[in-house]
C-alpha cells in the first residue's frame, strides 16, 4: 500500500477518532461501526515517543518513558502483538521556539513508529497533528490537555487518554449542577477550543436549573478590568475559568480584577492549564478557597516501583498511568484490527475500551480476544471511555483548593459523566 493511500486511510479514520479544532459532537453511549481500512503495517508495532527531555529535573517526561518501557515488557511478556514483540523509539520533542519536534517526529517515521506518544506541550501537539496525518501515524495523548487552535486538522488521528481542557470544564459545571447552584459564568480562550468549552459546559447546563448568564473569551490582548465588568454585571454563582493559551501571570491579572469587582475566592474554579502556583502574583490570601481540577491519576505503589525499576531518578510519575494504557491501547487495538498500521489503529482503537468482557491488563484482554469476546479495558487511569473524537468522556479527575499562601493542594476529586 503507497503512504498516499495510507494517508488517506488515516483521514477516514480520523472521521471516528479526529483531532480538529471544531467544537466536537455531544458523546454517543455505544461504539459507532466503522468501515474497515486496508492493512498498512508492517507486522511490527513500533511505538514512538516524543517527549520534551530539557528543562526542569521535574519535568512528567522521564515517567512517562518509563511507563513505556513497563507497557512495552508486559506487552512482549503475553506474546507481543499478533505474535511479534512490540519495538519502542525515544526522541526528544524540543522546546517551542526550535524545530526539533519536527527533526525528530521525521526520525521516528523513518524508524517505521506506527503511533507516537507524545509531546506534552499543548503546542507542539498542535504542530505535531498535521505531521503525523501525512504520515499515517496515531497520536496517543497522554499528558497534552489540549491542543492549541490554529493548525490543527481534522486530518489528524488523534486519541486522549486524559480529559481534555473542554471536558474537565464539563465536570466542573456537572458539579454545580449537582450543588444546585443558580448561575455560572465562563472564561474561555478565542480559539477554538474555547469555543468548544463553551458549547460543552452550555450542553452540561441544558435542561437544569443552572444557568450560563455570562461567556468572556480572552486572549493575551484582553483588558481584565473590562472583562471583569463584564463578568461580574451577570452576577455569576460561579466562575469557570478555561482559557488555556493564558499565561500564569495574565490568568492572575484576569483573577485580581475579578477579586477587585468583588468576586470570591470561593466562586473561582479553573481548569488544569489554569491552576498553577500564584503565590508571589496574587497578594495575600486572595486566593484561598478557589478550587481547580487536574488530570493524572494517582499511579499506585506497586506500579511506582515498577517505573523506579526502569528510572531510580524519577522525581515524578505524573502521566505516567495513562502513558501505560495509551501503549496497551494502541497493541490491543492492532489485535483487533489484525494490522499495526495507524489507520487501522485509528479505527479500532475504540473498539478495545467500549463494551465487551472488562480486563484489566494486556495479557488478560489478549485471552478474551483469543477467546472471540470484546473487551473492555479497564486501565492503571481507570475505565476509559471516548467519544467518537477520541476523547475522554468520562474519568475522576482530581480537586484542589487553594491554601492561605495562594497555592493549590489536593482536596478530593470530581467525576466526569457522559
Amino acid at each position: 500500500m503507497t503512504r498516499s493511500t495510507a494517508v488517506a486511510a488515516c483521514i477516514a479514520a480520523a472521521l471516528v477518532l479526529a483531532g480538529c479544532a471544531e467544537p466536537r459532537p455531544l458523546p454517543t453511549p455505544t461504539p459507532t461501526p466503522t468501515e474497515a481500512v486496508e492493512p498498512t503495517g508492517d507486522g511490527v508495532l513500533r511505538i514512538g515517543a516524543l517527549l520534551s527531555m530539557g528543562g526542569d529535573v521535574t519535568t512528567v517526561s522521564p515517567g512517562m518513558v518509563a511507563a513505556i518501557e513497563v507497557a512495552t515488557r508486559d506487552i512482549n511478556a503475553a506474546g507481543g502483538v499478533l505474535g511479534v514483540a512490540v519495538e519502542a523509539y525515544y526522541r526528544d520533542a524540543g522546546t517551542l521556539d526550535s524545530e526539533q519536534l519536527e527533526t525528530a517526529f521525521a526520525e521516528l517515521v523513518a524508524r517505521g513508529v506506527d503511533v507516537v506518544v507524545g509531546p506534552t506541550a499543548p503546542a507542539l501537539l498542535e504542530r505535531l497533528l498535521p505531521l503525523a496525518a501525512e504520515a499515517g501515524v496515531v497520536v496517543l495523548a497522554s499528558a497534552a490537555p489540549s491542543p492549541t487552535a490554529g493548525s490543527v486538522t481534522p486530518a489528524g488521528c488523534l486519541v486522549r487518554t486524559i480529559p481534555a481542557v473542554d471536558r474537565q470544564a464539563v465536570a466542573i459545571a456537572q458539579s454545580l449542577v449537582d450543588d444546585r447552584a443558580d448561575s455560572v459564568a465562563v472564561i474561555a480562550g478565542t480559539d477554538a477550543q474555547g469555543l468548544s468549552v463553551v458549547d460543552s459546559v452550555r450542553a452540561a447546563l441544558d435542561g437544569s436549573t443552572t444557568s450560563l448568564t455570562a461567556v468572556e473569551r480572552a486572549d493575551s490582548n484582553t483588558t481584565p478590568s473590562r472583562l471583569a465588568f463584564s463578568i461580574t454585571s451577570a452576577q455569576p454563582d460561579s466562575i469557570i475559568i478555561a482559557a488555556d493559551r493564558l499565561t500564569t501571570s495574565e490568568t492572575a491579572g484576569i483573577v485580581a480584577a475579578l477579586l477587585d469587582r468583588g468576586v470570591r475566592a470561593e466562586q473561582l474554579w479553573f481548569t488544569s492549564s489554569a491552576v498553577a502556583d500564584y503565590s508571589s502574583a496574587l497578594a495575600g490570601a486572595s486566593l484561598e478557597g478557589a478550587r481547580g481540577v487536574t488530570e493524572g491519576a494517582d499511579a499506585g505503589e506497586a506500579f511506582t516501583l515498577r517505573l523506579l525499576q526502569s528510572d531510580p531518578r524519577l522525581d515524578t510519575v505524573r502521566f505516567a498511568a495513562e502513558t501505560y494504557d495509551a501503549v496497551v491501547l494502541a497493541a490491543l487495538a492492532a489485535v483487533i484490527a489484525a494490522d499495526d498500521g495507524g489507520a487501522s489503529i485509528a479505527r479500532t482503537i475504540r473498539l478495545a475500551m467500549t463494551g465487551g468482557v472488562a480486563c484489566v491488563s494486556y495479557g488478560e484482554c489478549l485471552d478474551a480476544l483469543d477467546n472471540d469476546q470484546t473487551v473492555n479495558y479497564d486501565g492503571l487511569s481507570g475505565p476509559l471511555d471516548v467519544d467518537d473524537a477520541g476523547d475522554i468522556v468520562s474519568a475522576e479527575l482530581r480537586v484542589l483548593r487553594y491554601d492561605a499562601s495562594n497555592r493549590p493542594q489536593i482536596d478530593g476529586s470530581l467525576s466526569l459523566r457522559p
